[in-house]
């Protein structure tokens, strides 16, 4: 076996970078997931744990041999399937196997940037024939042109050889958001996602906290995704390489955050806490391709540049395009990728047409980015057809509307711990096995009863209320303390929907105003005799008054007579001591 100094830490290096590119699945599930509805969310996590499984054996299997053999790969030469070959060997100074795996987790990073996309209404079959042939055919093809030795790498305009992604601006993210694109515009929007006009509704994800937790989650992850590319880090060259990766790295990263925060703000009247999100990948994304040969200055402004594009691109495939991208996954990877790679002509120490005013690198990276997206697109409008017209790539809307959990994987929900879910068999048997005290076991009871019908205490005439209170759920307990103080212990409590929205105020969620959309609510209903019924409605009014879209509202009923089931009490005295 060959020995190369520091070949050791060359392998430690490519394999920790693997791990951490690997852990970057999670982010885009949390992502995902996060900016879409509950009832989908098992199906998300599906595809994204999926995309990988399978995209794995079939890279290991044809992709890789494509990629780093060439059109030679398939009749002699670099055997493509990568059975047989010696695991001793060496690829550059790492062993073959660190070299694949670490191929194989950027792989699945291009097949799951889709899921997002096309998320809540494609069929589970269609997606996991999608990530296979991804793995195996488009992405090792156009990766190979550039970092397979193909005609991408050797291409020479106006004196300036090789086009450069040193990550995958292009051939990593552009690849997965063109994909994108093309499966989103044949699959077409969600229900509702457009009224009659063709105007978007925004349609809100179930967890903002999810989305962010996917995002620093990926962002933790591409200080593995950009520096291990160096493919090492035992020479002092690539000491200093890694180190200005980190930094180009995080610094565009955070400069496009801040950058979105605030063009948001302005845009919308308040900073867009999911744009922001999209800003920070963005940043990831362009930086992408040129970390390793552009200064810190020019990565702030290449994520700058990330930071107000991913906003203007989502508004663009949202509103004028009308491709419907829950996760904003074709901005976010696709524009930023194209821009990320074109920075590399501009901005580069060397051959950058900013920095040494030379148009060749330019050139070179324009002629590349073109012939990646258009490769892709048109080998995924192909893939997608014929899924389209032989299995189908879209739910029934009955599906749709239901969420895909139940219909694609059996699952009754993806929170259905949180949420109890009884068949009609299930509430009968429980019924039948419920035990029935005697009325004269019960506590005695004593009626004064009107010609009504109608209990009240002796001698007095009671009116009885019912305040019924629709509004935020995290309202509810300091409503239930208020109600507490002024006496009011009983009151039944559910879980609905609702909607409304206040004339002149408008709401944007990732720059598509709020409009009437179905969101979480809480109704508490109360029914009072002996507390006033002004009493009651003030003391809610002060809990639950903020000034904004939400508050609730407060339903004012008579009631003509209560009973309580287990004493057979009616009217005022059921009220009293209530303890159901």
């Amino acid at each position: 076996m060959e020995n190369f100094p520091g070949m050791e830490l060359d392998t430690l290096w490519l394999l920790l970078g693997s791990a951490l590119v690997y852990f970057m699945q999670a982010g885009f599930a949390m992502v995902e997931a996060g900016l879409t509805r509950a009832k989908n969310a098992g199906n998300i996590v599906m595809k994204n744990m999926m995309d990988f499984a399978c995209g794995t054996p079939i890279y290991w299997l044809i992709g890789y041999g494509i990629m780093y053999g060439g059109a030679g790969a398939l009749v002699g030469g670099f055997n493509p399937f990568c059975i047989g070959l010696d695991p001793s060997s060496l690829v550059g100074t790492v062993p073959l196997w660190a070299h694949v795996v670490f191929n194989t987790v950027f792989c699945a990073t291009a097949a799951t940037i889709v899921s997002g996309a096309m998320a809540e209404r494609t069929k589970f079959k269609s997606y996991i024939i999608y990530s296979v042939f991804i793995s195996a055919l488009i992405y090792p093809i156009e990766g190979h042109w550039v970092w397979g030795g193909g005609w991408l790498s050797n291409l020479n305009i106006l004196g300036w050889t090789g086009f450069h992604d040193y990550a995958g601006s292009s051939v990593v993210h552009m690849t997965g958001g063109v994909c994108a694109m093309v499966g989103a515009a044949i699959l077409g929007p969600r229900i509702g996602k457009y009224d009659k006009d063709g105007k978007p509704r925004a349609i809100p994800g179930h967890s903002i906290t999810l989305a962010a937790l996917g995002v620093f989650i990926l962002w933790f992850g591409w200080f593995g995704f950009n520096p291990a590319s160096s493919y090492g880090l035992s020479s002092t060259a690539q000491a200093f390489d890694v180190s200005n990766i980190f930094m180009t790295t995080n610094l565009a990263a955070a400069v496009a955050t801040v950058v979105t925060m605030m063009f948001t703000w302005f845009r919308y009247g308040k900073p867009d806490v999911s744009m922001t999100l999209n800003g920070s990948l963005a940043g990831l994304v362009a930086i992408t391709a040129p970390c390793s040969v552009v200064d810190p200055w020019a990565a702030a402004i290449i994520g700058a540049v990330a930071g107000i594009l991913v906003v203007l691109s989502v508004e663009f495939f949202d509103k004028v395009v009308k491709i419907d991208d829950p996760a904003g996954a074709i901005s976010v990877h696709g524009a930023n990728g194209l821009w990320g790679t074109l920075a590399v002509g501009l901005f580069a120490r060397d051959g950058g047409l900013f920095t040494t005013g030379q148009w060749g690198r330019f050139l070179v990276q324009l002629v590349g980015v073109i012939s990646i997206a258009l490769f892709v697109a048109i080998a995924a409008y192909i893939l997608f057809k014929i899924l389209n017209v032989t299995i189908g790539l879209r739910v029934t809307p009955a599906e749709e509307i239901g969420g895909l959990d139940f219909p694609e994987h059996g699952l009754q929900s993806g929170y259905a711990d949180f949420v109890p879910n009884f068949s009609a068999e299930e509430i009968t048997e429980a019924a039948a096995a419920g035990v029935a005290i005697p009325v004269n076991q019960a506590v005695p009871v004593t009626r004064v009863t009107t010609e009504s019908g109608t209990s009240r205490p002796s001698g007095s005439k009671v009116k009885m209320t019912k305040v019924t209170i629709v509004t935020r759920q995290n309202k509810f307990n300091q409503l239930k303390a208020a109600m507490n103080e002024i006496g009011i212990t009983g009151m039944t409590v559910a879980n609905v929907m609702g909607c409304g929205i206040q004339k002149g105020a408008s709401e944007y969620y990732r720059g598509t105003p709020v409009d009437i959309n179905l969101l979480p609510k809480i109704k508490i209903e109360i029914v009072v005799a002996k507390v006033p019924v002004a009493t009651v409605i003030e003391t809610a009014k002060k809990a639950l008054y903020t000034g904004h879209i939400g508050d609730g509202k407060i339903f004012v009923y008579d009631v003509e007579n209560v009973v309580k089931v287990r004493t057979g009490e009616e009217g005022y005295d059921a009220l009293q001591n209530d303890d159901d």
